[in-house]
C-alpha cells in the first residue's frame, strides 16, 4: 500500500474510490433502465433505420446498375443503328454510282445514235445534192452538145424531142465507158 492509503486507513476514513452501497443500487437501477430503454426501444429503431439505409443504398446501387445496363443496351442499339445507317448509306452510294453509270451509258448511246442519224442525214443530203448536180450537169451538157452539134452540122437541131434523144444517147455512151469520169 501506499503512504496515502495507509494514512487514510489509519484515520478510519472512507475510501473515496469505493462507492457507497446506495450509490451502487441507484447506479445499477439507472444502468438497467438505460439498458432496457436502449435495448428495447432505441436498438430496434436504430436497426430499422440502418436496414432502411441499407435497403436505400442497395436500391440505389441496383437502380444505378439497372440504369447502367439500360445505358449499355441503349448504346448497343445506337451502335447497331449507326452500323445499319452506314450500311444503308453505302448501299445508296453504290446504287447512285450504278444509276450514274447507267445514265452515262444511256446518254452515250443516245449521242451515238444521234451522231449516226446526223451522218446518215448528211449522206442522204450529199447523195441528193449529187443527184441534183448530175441532173443539172446532164442538162447543161445536153444543151452544150446540141449547140455544138448544130454548129458542126450546120443545121438547127431545134426539135426538142430529137434533141433530147441525141443527148440521152450521147450521155449513155459516156457513162458506159469504163474510164468515164463520174
Amino acid at each position: 500500500m501506499t503512504l496515502a492509503a495507509t494514512v487514510l486507513a489509519a484515520e478510519g476514513a472512507e475510501n473515496p474510490l469505493i462507492p457507497h452501497a446506495y450509490e451502487l443500487v441507484v447506479g445499477s437501477f439507472a444502468f438497467l433502465v438505460v439498458f432496457i430503454v436502449v435495448g428495447k426501444i432505441l436498438t430496434p429503431r436504430i436497426q430499422k433505420t440502418l436496414a432502411e439505409r441499407t435497403e436505400a443504398i442497395e436500391g440505389g446501387i441496383k437502380k444505378a446498375e439497372d440504369a447502367q445496363a439500360e445505358a449499355q443496351r441503349t448504346l448497343e442499339q445506337y451502335r447497331a443503328q449507326l452500323a445499319e445507317a452506314r450500311q444503308e448509306a453505302a448501299r445508296l452510294r453504290e446504287e447512285a454510282r450504278e444509276q450514274g453509270a447507267q445514265i452515262k451509258a444511256e446518254l452515250r448511246e443516245e449521242a451515238q445514235a444521234e451522231a449516226r442519224r446526223i451522218v446518215e442525214a448528211a449522206h442522204t443530203q450529199i447523195e441528193a445534192d449529187r443527184q441534183q448536180a448530175l441532173a443539172q450537169l446532164r442538162n447543161e451538157i445536153g444543151r452544150l452538145s446540141t449547140e455544138l452539134a448544130s454548129r458542126i452540122v450546120g443545121e438547127s437541131l431545134e426539135d426538142e424531142a430529137r434533141q433530147r434523144r441525141i443527148v440521152d444517147r450521147f450521155l449513155d455512151e459516156i457513162e458506159a465507158r469504163p474510164e468515164a469520169v463520174r
